[in-house]
């Protein structure tokens, strides 16, 4: 959203003197008649003129110094520093946003075919749309995207207008056309910085960390400062380096300077922190996030579930509900009616969850897919066997995302196909992220396979990671590890090998000689022969075609033959 207008409405350039100003400069070239000199009288004059009219500029300029605060410059406009925002790749504030979105929308009134305004018009509706939780705008930014690439095609450098289409296809969970959209623009501008954030969200949507890797990458070098250390931190954060994380997250933080921007970095922190299990940590940063850009709503859900953890109930359900009036999304209504249910309010929860069917269906509508948070839904409060259906429909869509993954494991669990969702289920937890939902889920499902060693390891991990992941599950997740018990003592007999068997004495065995066959009469030795030798004394030892025989029986090979079976064991 880095194009600027061809010429914006408010332009402050200066206007071209009129025909036959006569305070305008003559031509280059121009001549004239020089004037005579001046008389001494006239230069007195003249000089008492000039010092006057000095004092008052002088003193006019220190009036207007005096009234800018200081002596700064004028600060800028809403609409400039949404533009500012967004020329950073930063994100803007919710008024600035609603202050260019007008502006726009009245420039491109009278200039229909300014292809770069309409394509800032149509990724400021998708931005809007995003982080108001109002679908309808999305339709607004296709019709404003699309306007833009019908004055001036995307091959004809209005890449800037792809990049909004697969912005808008990523708030739509399209993550294919996302891809499409994004890689079409990086083929023919590499070096298009904007298109990196939109092909990190869709590789990660479809589950292809190395291409979001290279991507982050490729944005680092692009585009330095807080966008990229922001995009590094959540990298780091889907791979599991917590403190590789958190560290960069703290350096965006630090370095932030816009009011959104800041909020943005410090509701990374408030989340970083909730995923360790550190609730106090996490209020404050979201409440940091809250007093540094009060229309930061996703920070409100943040500080409702780090209340959750604090036993401050009362305050978490007014935070979640501020939180849905302002910013209706359908996981927050999942997560307000598993509060109610917690709390024995089963009323209160069918609300929430009537609530997030009608925000699902008014999403669809929109062209937006939100069948992730409704197959989360269905496999807990609903039909698992249509939570099941909704997350194969992904899965066959390249949704394949750790969080896709996990839930479409659990889902089968919950349909009593768990061995089929074990498969799933470990594919989430082998990407590294440190989710104690996934952690839970995983060890649910071996525990309901009898997989009780592994099971304990995950249940656990899950508790300690984050001991109040969810005011409905993560009970149910020490409940089963009590159910489990405490390991053997000295760890799992199955963690040990087992010793190899003792090698048995070998014993000496006599060979018997077989009775000789009758054999037919020697000719007669001719006169030159040498005289018969004696027959050889049989062997006491057994012969070595006899050991080759049965070369694994350890009574024929002695101790070495046990020693390859016990370490293969």
């Amino acid at each position: 959203m880095d194009v600027m207008p061809q010429q914006g409405p408010e332009s402050r350039q200066p206007p071209e003197p009129p025909p036959g100003d006569p305070y305008a400069l003559p031509a280059e070239g121009a001549t004239a008649v020089p004037p005579p000199p001046p008389t001494l009288r006239t230069t007195l004059r003249r000089a008492a003129f000039g010092a006057v009219a000095a004092g008052v500029l002088l003193a006019g300029a220190l009036v207007a110094v005096d009234g800018r605060e200081g002596g700064k410059p004028a600060e800028p406009g809403p609409v400039e520093r949404a533009e500012a925002a967004a020329a950073a790749g930063s994100p803007a504030s919710l008024s600035d946003l609603t202050a260019l979105i007008g502006d726009r929308q009245k420039w491109v009134e009278s200039h229909p075919e300014d292809a770069p305004s309409l394509a800032v018009l149509g990724s400021a509706y998708v931005e809007w749309a995003r982080r108001s939780g109002d679908p309808a705008y999305y339709a607004r930014a296709e019709r404003a995207l699309e306007q833009s690439l019908e004055a001036r095609p995307g091959e004809r450098e209005n890449g800037e207008a792809w990049v909004g289409l697969a912005a808008l296809a990523n708030a739509r969970h399209d993550f294919l056309a996302a891809k499409r959209w994004g890689e079409s623009v990086k083929k023919r501008q590499p070096k298009t910085w904007s298109v990196y954030p939109v092909l990190i969200d869709a590789y990660t949507g479809l589950g292809d960390q190395q291409a979001a890797t290279a991507a982050t990458e490729k944005f680092g070098e692009l585009r330095k400062g807080v966008p990229a250390l922001a995009r590094t931190a959540d990298l780091y954060r889907g791979q599991g380096w917590r403190e590789d994380a958190l560290a960069t997250a703290r350096e965006a933080a630090d370095r932030a300077v816009r009011p959104a921007e800041k909020a943005d970095a410090l509701h990374r922190l408030g989340e970083l922190a909730w995923e360790r299990g550190e609730a106090a940590e996490a209020l404050a940063q979201f409440d940091a996030a809250l007093r540094t850009d009060p229309g930061h709503h996703a920070s409100s859900a943040g500080r409702a579930r780090a209340l959750v953890a604090l036993e401050r109930t009362d305050e978490a359900l007014s935070a979640y509900q501020s939180a849905l009036e302002k910013l209706p999304r359908p996981e927050y209504a999942l997560e307000l009616g598993e509060l109610y249910a917690s709390l024995g309010l089963d009323g209160d929860a069918r609300t929430q969850y009537a609530r997030l069917r009608e925000m699902v269906a008014a999403a669809k509508r929109a062209g937006v897919d939100e069948s992730l948070v409704l197959a989360r839904f269905e496999a807990d409060h609903g039909d698992p066997d249509a939570a099941v259906e909704l997350l194969r429909a992904q899965w066959r869509g390249q949704h394949r995302s750790a969080a896709v993954a996990d839930a479409l494991g659990w889902a089968l669990h919950r349909a009593g196909k768990s061995e089929e969702g074990l498969e799933y289920a470990r594919r989430a937890a082998d990407t590294g992220v440190r989710n104690a939902s996934y952690a839970y889920h995983l060890g649910a499902i071996q525990r309901e396979l009898g997989s009780y060693g592994p099971a304990r390891r995950n249940l656990e991990q899950a508790v300690r990671t984050n001991p109040a992941f969810s005011p409905l599950a993560a009970p149910l997740a020490r409940d089963a590890l009590d159910a489990l018990g405490e390991p053997p003592a000295g760890g799992p007999g199955d963690m040990r090998p087992s010793p190899p068997p003792a090698p048995e004495p070998e014993v000496r065995r006599e060979v018997t000689p077989e009775p000789k066959k009758p054999q037919a009469p020697a000719p007669a030795p001719s006169r030159t022969a040498s005289a018969p030798s004696a027959p050889a004394a049989p062997s006491s030892s057994p012969s070595p075609s006899a050991s080759r025989e049965t070369p694994g029986r350890p009574e024929e090979s002695g101790s070495g033959g046990a020693a390859p079976a016990a370490r293969g064991a």
